[in-house]
């Protein structure tokens, strides 16, 4: 059977990878070790070509679609039981034009790969913090990490797109051709085809940047909050932030033994400009409460894009809730203090992202993005566990959390990358009625079947 794809429809250059096939178990395996979903084949596609046959047989057979770029979506949608997989993972190729400032990438590739690539020019793109998350289904949602600040999110710097849609059509998403499916795919995630390229506009960064860690005892717990949220919510441009709330120190080379895996709370700040800028950032914070350690030092960006890649290996088990929050109130504060003293894994934590600067420059409706773009805080509850018995723990906590927080919450939901159990009324709500609307509209005219249901799935409007 390995070879039926082949055989059925000579076009298919990729591997084929079926359960009786040695190589099984690793074509199926995804980030999250919790996910144990066997899906029916395993299509391994080379080219947009690949990608065309494969939907076809899955439609000739009947077969339910999902689609794989890096795998690293919590709650395994690449890999839906019984499916087909149009695994993209090979189409991972990466050039750059230094002079355009723009960068071709595959639809497979990791950000690690996109970094190293458009590294070698200086130069960089907004996208995610762990360097082994696939760009397809990061930038599909939104994408957003150290560079939001400065320059939005991955799909407020998507220059054009290369598709495969249901019909097994190539396409051409961008400004000036199919400006519906362009504007639908910059936030509406792989519910309208298949990415086979990405075209992104880059920035001057790097190669060097400025980071920092600040990290504070859980018994100061809600008086380092407030300083981590004062100062993340004011910075000024060439910087980036992220909280690490809950954080247990990593027993990295910066750290002071003593102090590893201490349980915590850590502010990060990355600065791209001059070294004062940033050291007067880190000064500032340090001034207000004294931290129990600090780790300041230039590193290479590509160094800076994978230092949270510990705290979430591959084949770790996880779960995970998120909410929007206007502001770190007080109250929020204390529930998140609360709740950072109650998990039980040590690396299960809260990274908060301050969502503000350029992310807000840019109008709610330019783009399908679920969520408004006024500044808030994403707040994602990870859990993430070494064991079984250690994730059930955390994942009642993390739904507990969530419950707890959800009185200071946006009532638009949360951020679709962030969807681990997502049902029709909380994406409805993520992208509010309008924008969901429109984007039920393009879905009729690009998947009227819905193949793309393995996701925050927008469902077609009646025609």
């Amino acid at each position: 059977m390995s070879d039926q794809l082949g055989s059925a429809i000579p076009a298919f250059q990729g591997r084929v990878v079926t359960p009786e096939d040695g190589g099984y178990d690793a074509a199926r395996k995804v980030w999250n070790g919790a996910i144990d979903h066997r899906p029916a084949i395993v299509a391994q596609c080379t080219d947009a070509d690949d990608v065309a046959a494969a939907l076809a047989f899955a439609r000739d057979r009947g077969l339910e679609v999902s689609v794989r770029g890096g795998g690293h979506n919590f709650g395994g949608n690449a890999v839906w039981p019984d499916s087909l997989v149009v695994d993209l993972r090979a189409i991972n190729q990466v050039t750059v034009d230094p002079r355009a400032r723009v960068a071709r990438c595959g639809g497979g590739a990791r950000l690690g790969e996109l970094d190293a690539a458009t590294q070698e020019h200086g130069l960089a793109t907004p996208s995610g913090t762990v360097s082994n998350t696939g760009v397809g289904g990061l930038t599909l949602g939104g994408g957003f990490g150290w560079l939001t600040h400065d320059h939005g999110m991955s799909i407020d710097n998507l220059v054009s797109a290369r598709m495969v849609l249901a019909d097994g059509s190539f396409v051409e998403a961008s400004p000036d051709e199919n400006a519906d499916l362009f504007w639908a795919i910059r936030g509406g995630g792989g519910n309208f085809g298949v990415v086979t390229e990405f075209r992104f506009a880059l920035h001057p960064v790097g190669p060097l940047v400025h980071a920092a860690m600040l990290f504070w005892p859980l018994a100061q717990g809600v008086e380092a909050l407030a300083v981590m949220r004062d100062t993340i919510a004011d910075l000024p441009p060439g910087l980036g932030g992220l909280l690490g709330v809950g954080l247990n120190a990593p027993p990295a080379p910066f750290v002071p033994e003593q102090h590893h895996l201490a349980p915590g709370h850590a502010l990060l700040l990355a600065g791209f400009g001059a070294a004062e800028e940033h050291a007067a950032v880190v000064d500032a914070a340090r001034s207000k409460l004294p931290p129990l350690f600090d780790f300041v030092s230039p590193m290479p960006y590509t160094a800076l894009q994978s230092m949270l890649d510990d705290a979430a290996p591959p084949g770790i088990l996880a779960y995970e809730r998120a909410l929007y929050l206007n502001d770190m109130t007080e109250g929020a504060i204390e529930v998140m203090a609360e709740f950072s003293a109650r998990k039980n894994s040590p690396m299960s934590f809260a990274p908060v992202f301050r969502m503000d600067g350029a992310f807000s420059a840019v109008p709610d409706d330019a783009t399908a993005f679920g969520g408004s773009r006024r500044p808030a805080y994403t707040v994602n509850l990870a859990c993430v566990a070494p064991t079984p018995d250690l994730l059930g723990a955390d994942t009642a906590w993390a739904q507990e959390y969530w419950s707890a927080l959800r009185p200071f919450a946006r009532d638009e939901g949360s951020y679709v990358n962030f969807m681990v159990e997502p049902d029709q009324e909380r994406i409805v709500a993520a992208y509010g009625p309008e924008k969901y609307q429109r984007l039920a509209k393009i879905k009729a005219r690009y998947d009227p079947e819905n193949v793309f249901r393995h996701n925050a799935n927008i469902k077609p409007a009646d025609r």
